[in-house]
């Protein structure tokens, strides 16, 4: 760090010489000379300085922005706190670990929390008894050690959303007391959407060599378990569907649908075919984004793509994890990937999101809304949209990835000390069809490249070095491209 540091002080000395002496030399030589040492002096800077400076310049407003913008239909309050301290206060005693599909009791949670965290694994599970629960999320959320914190993929939008005094934001959800405490005053909440008792979703977190008795967790993680029926019945939709009416939305933001999961094979089917339905109730000239989240039932993520979910909203969110999935469950491309290794493959993501546009996003032949995607992974992120429909999008991408930066590193704005660029340098662009091969520069880190009517967007994220809240990290990015993407009128 110290030796980039001299050079930059060495060619600034340098560049003060050139004017002193400027006079005496010819002005070719000068301007050559200049250029040559500024362009030194920009490339000793750091990637990541370079980079933030680029999308600085990069990220404007667009021309025509959101004023009203609809959220629904899932929201909670998200308790954070340590599985161990909370498991002491409840007087559970250290237990081998097993696995448990559903949660029936105190000892199914002593339990599955032991086998997830000797594991050094994610999980989320529903906890069956609605009164025992009551006493555990009583315990936890009154835990001195707990945080409190908006939860639930649509509530995290708005809040996110709601930070810009500009937009006036509508949130349907289930919303008790305590989540319309914590809410921004820039969020309006339906009074139907109002509800006596809070849907609190317990994130027990632990560390890396952290113990509990013989149990060791070879890695932080969280487990995460609640007795949500009202986000898992999306039983908010119909009142979200109505309150727009009043509201008159710019932009409609939906998600949710992966709460279904908890449910029955007969009761999703219905509920999914009810959702359509309210969903083709929204008017045809209010764009509709759609965030997906982390589903584990392909037949179920195979309805919501073939029974009318995708032709209906204009805008998709997704990550890693839902993309590979999305692909394995409609047989799409690289579909026999089973996981991916490391940073994923731009190319392979780049081959995904244009089969999911020429298959289920809108052509001349097909009645499909769909021209918009914005895929986020840690390392970097994808917008893929239809030619013709939607303009500022590099700004969109670039704000995205800038938000991912200051919200994991809880800064304001970028701090460059903080981050690392772990994108690749280099990739290629597909491995379906003859590829450009393409080599990043942090000078101009948006890099853009079209392929049969649709157009990608790309550009890295700044990892966080020390990530100090990484919940809802995917919605505020959604929200933050959303909120710089222009919808052409059609």
């Amino acid at each position: 760090m110290w030796q980039r540091s001299v050079c930059v002080g060495l060619l600034a000395l340098a560049l003060g010489y050139l004017c002193v002496l400027g006079p005496e030399l010819p002005p070719a030589a000068l301007r050559q000379l200049s250029a040559s040492l500024l362009g030194t002096l920009r490339r000793a800077r750091s990637l990541e300085a370079r980079t933030v400076a680029a999308w600085q310049a990069a990220i404007v407003r667009p021309a025509r922005g959101w004023a009203r913008v609809a959220v629904g239909v899932n929201a909670c309050v998200d308790v954070v706190l340590s599985g161990v301290k909370l498991l002491e206060a409840l007087g559970l005693e250290p237990s081998d670990g097993k696995n448990h599909a559903v949660l029936n009791s105190r000892q199914d949670l002593r339990e599955a929390f032991a086998h997830f965290m000797e594991r050094g694994a994610a999980a989320e599970r529903f906890f069956s008894d609605a009164e025992a629960f009551q006493d555990i999320a009583r315990t936890a959320s009154e835990h001195p050690a707990a945080q409190l914190y908006v939860g639930g993929n649509a509530a995290l939008i708005g809040q996110k959303l709601a930070t810009n005094p500009d937009l006036k934001i509508l949130l349907c959800g289930p919303v008790g007391p305590k989540l319309h405490e914590l809410l921004d005053d820039n969020v309006v909440v339906p009074p139907e959407s109002m509800q006596e008792r809070d849907e609190f979703h317990l994130i027990l977190e632990y560390q890396a060599g952290e113990q509990w008795g013989q149990v060791r967790a070879p890695a932080a993680n969280r487990f995460i378990f609640s007795h949500d029926l009202s986000n898992g019945a999306l039983n908010m939709l119909e009142v979200f569907v109505s309150s727009l009416d009043e509201f008159q939305p710019d932009l409609v933001v939906l998600s949710g649908l992966h709460m279904m999961e908890g449910q029955s094979k007969e009761m999703r089917h219905r509920r999914l075919m009810e959702a359509v339905a309210s969903i083709s109730d929204i008017p045809t000239d209010i764009p509709i984004h759609l965030e997906l989240a982390s589903m584990t039932d392909q037949d179920f993520m195979s309805n919501i793509m073939h029974q009318q979910v995708f032709p209906l909203v204009n805008s998709i969110g997704l990550n890693e994890q839902e993309l590979l999935f999305l692909t394995q469950s409609a047989a799409g491309p690289h579909a026999s990937l089973a996981s991916w290794s490391g940073i994923p493959d731009v190319g392979v993501v780049s081959d995904i999101l244009f089969w999911i546009l020429k298959e289920h996003g809108k052509t001349a032949e097909r009645a499909s809304d769909l021209t918009r995607i914005h895929f986020h992974t840690l390392a970097y992120h994808i917008l893929a949209t239809v030619d013709g429909h939607w303009g500022n999008q590099a700004a969109a991408v670039a704000a995205g990835a800038r938000a991912a930066g200051t919200q994991a590193c809880a800064t304001d704005t970028i701090d460059t000390s903080k981050v690392f660029l772990k994108a690749p340098l280099e990739f290629v662009t597909s491995h379906t069809e003859a590829p450009a091969k393409i080599s990043l520069d942090p000078d101009k880190p948006v890099v853009q490249w079209h392929r049969e009517g649709i157009s990608f967007h790309f550009t890295p994220v700044l990892v966080c070095k020390d990530p100090v809240r990484t919940v809802g990290l995917g919605d505020a990015i959604s929200a933050e491209g959303l909120l710089y993407s222009e919808v052409y009128p059609q």
